[in-house]
């Protein structure tokens, strides 16, 4: 004979239930709970909503000529109150305790969902003519110095951290330096005075080479999630042949650095930076251009380039969010129907005469 009270089957059939009860098909049926808990809320609110407007109706009938005069009617729209703080009540409560059942929302980038994550790309001209100190508003900078100031500006005025950054290093070919990541200082470092020239052979730069690695690195991201930022003193760009960037481009930004006017020589060639050139380079890749050798990069042309990748749709919009636009809807009716009723509710005003009356 069995002793149900055996400590021993006692202490067998609590694990027996524990690891039932944290089994996949239980966690399951925990979820749909805690996910139907709002629901059956707001209908339990519905339900009692609607049993007191009956009751509040009927006592507003027996008061209706005290309330509205001779008429005993209110204002048209006034017929709808009771309908409004049903809405009010029950979204309400659908709002807040949705929100006590879902998980909290992490803003934390590496949480973020692959479909949904942006990314910055930056392709940087890394020739020897780049290191010349021509550039900023005293023309003591190095054009590299002046493109550190002027991204890492651009970088204080954007919530950078929501990005995955990229640097693609171009001479006369590329080099991509860093892809996807979170560390601002590898950027930064990148952005620095080394000589990353030395890693290349050949003496003529290649925007195209760079721009074609874009191509290839950017292709497999999502639709309009990436900003390009190109920064260059504008050497030869051929007339054709611009590779055609990929729809995961969402907006481009050609950054100049370099005295415009004055030029110097390096290898045998008078080097400044080509506005004209730079400005149809930017056309060409559907962009913007920014002279970045004096002036930071204006808070407008940082709106325009990042208003594409942080662009809300309503089909990213989940049950937090909803929650959130319901308890906004609900408030604001429970909030301003009293008010309405007091002022808007009925023609008759106490004391008043009415016209035609004496």
């Amino acid at each position: 004979m069995v002793d149900l009270f055996d400590p021993n089957l006692l202490t067998l059939f609590a694990q027996a239930s524990k690891d039932s009860f944290d089994g996949p098909t239980n966690w399951m049926l925990r979820d749909l709970t805690s996910y139907m808990l709002a629901e059956i809320a707001t209908a339990a609110v519905l339900v009692i909503t609607l049993g007191a407007e009956i009751i509040h109706l009927g006592r507003v009938r027996r008061m209706a000529t005290l309330a509205f005069g001779p008429s005993r009617r209110p204002s048209l729209w006034a017929r709808l109150a009771p309908a409004f703080r049903v809405l009010g009540l029950t979204a309400l409560t659908w709002g807040l305790v949705s929100l006590l059942t879902v998980p909290p929302k992490t803003h934390n980038a590496e949480a973020v969902d692959l479909a949904k994550q942006r990314h910055v790309v930056l392709l940087l001209d890394v020739s020897p003519s780049m290191r010349l100190a021509d550039a900023g508003p005293e023309g003591a900078q190095s054009r590299t110095q002046r493109a550190r100031v002027v991204i890492e500006s651009l970088f204080d005025r954007v919530p950078i951290r929501q990005y995955k950054l990229s640097v693609i290093a171009f001479y006369n070919k590329s080099i991509p330096v860093v892809i996807d990541t979170h560390d601002m200082e590898v950027v930064k470092n990148t952005l620095s005075d080394l000589p990353m020239h030395f890693a290349f052979e050949g003496k003529q730069t290649d925007l195209f080479a760079g721009l074609e690695k874009v191509v290839e690195t950017t292709k497999p991201w999502q639709p309009k999630s990436t900003i390009l930022l190109i920064v260059t003193d504008g050497d030869v760009v051929p007339a054709t042949g611009m590779p055609k960037m990929p729809i995961s481009i969402a907006s481009t930004l050609v950054i100049g650095v370099g005295d415009p006017v004055k030029g110097t020589f390096i290898s045998g060639k008078n080097s400044r930076q080509d506005i004209s050139m730079l400005r149809q380079a930017a056309a060409r890749l559907r962009g913007e251009f920014h002279n970045g050798n004096e002036k930071h990069i204006s808070s407008n042309v940082i709106r325009e380039l990042t208003q594409e990748t942080s662009k809300q749709k309503w089909s990213d919009l989940g049950r937090r969010e909803y929650a959130l636009i319901a308890i906004a809807i609900g408030s604001a009716l429970l909030m301003l129907l009293p008010i309405l009723l007091n002022y808007f509710g009925s023609s008759y005003r106490v004391g008043v005469a009415t016209r035609g009356l004496s």
